[in-house]
């Protein structure tokens, strides 16, 4: 059996440097820490690599999803387990309402909430679809997340592309990029539907229904080949520990997304 060498910190911040992150950047990161391998100090050492390679100047920014917080008609999907539907109405009058200093983020991974959880760090106010910052543009990135936008004009991903962030994959593949969820609300006719979950605007908890996009994340993968391919190469790839990892621009990945989705998704039948 062959034993994986032990990683520090200063080992990947090397390796990130050498991937192209570059002092003062604004990065958005997805992580799969066991893609990464064994890092001395856990999520911990690999948060403080990446935030000695972004420099006092440079913003690290994690998607701190909640999607546990759902209709429990959706929980097969946003939970993995159905829940009898006689128990639907009792559990929207008692799942705790969202909390952006308290609530754990669920489903992507342990490196969202060492980030969340560090002082100074700060997290958009959605309840099911937010975003935790560390850095200069934290509080820009972060406020004023849409109670109705999951991922659009409104939400933390419009903000980064205004700031020309770039976009960070340690380990995992385009199926969980959110930046391509941006280009989702710009392509003409893409579908919507009903959400639903537990907040709490300050005058006490209550159950919240509103209309967002139904997102669809079956062509990321293809979406990410393509513009991976683009002749102008525009994804740097390299290993990051264990990781084959991807760094690129989030700006014209996003236009690219755009254009790629609406031919690709032509012909397709809006949800209700």
């Amino acid at each position: 059996m062959t034993e994986t060498a032990l990683l520090h910190a200063d080992e990947l911040t090397s390796q990130v440097r050498g991937l192209g992150i570059r002092p003062g950047d604004t990065v958005l990161v997805h992580t799969s820490l066991r893609a990464v391998g064994p890092v001395h100090g856990g999520a911990r050492a690999v948060v403080d690599s990446l935030l000695d390679a972004l420099g006092a100047d440079g913003t690290l920014v994690v998607y701190t999803q909640t999607p546990d917080n759902s209709d429990p008609s959706r929980w097969p999907l946003t939970r993995g387990r159905a829940v009898p539907p006689a128990e639907w109405a009792g559990l929207r009058a008692t799942l705790p309402a969202f909390d952006p200093a308290r609530t754990p983020s669920y489903g992507v991974g342990v490196l969202p909430d060492e980030v969340r959880t560090r002082p100074g760090a700060l997290r958009s106010d959605h309840p099911q679809s937010s975003f935790a910052a560390l850095g200069p543009a934290a509080a820009r990135i972060t406020a004023g997340h849409a109670l109705n936008c999951h991922l659009g004009e409104e939400s933390p991903l419009a903000r980064l592309e205004e700031l020309s962030a770039r976009v960070l994959l340690l380990g995992v593949g385009y199926s969980v990029c959110t930046s391509f969820h941006l280009a989702e609300y710009r392509v003409p006719g893409q579908g919507s539907r009903e959400y639903g979950c537990a907040v709490d605007d300050g005058s006490g908890r209550r159950w919240h229904r509103y209309r967002d996009v139904d997102f669809d994340t079956s062509d990321f993968p293809a979406l990410g080949e393509a513009y991976e391919s683009l002749p102008e190469q525009p994804v740097a790839r390299g290993r990051v520990g264990a990781a084959d990892s991807r760094l690129f621009d989030l700006a014209p990945a996003v236009a690219y997304a755009e254009k790629w989705l609406t031919e690709h998704r032509a012909g397709r039948r809006p949800a209700e």
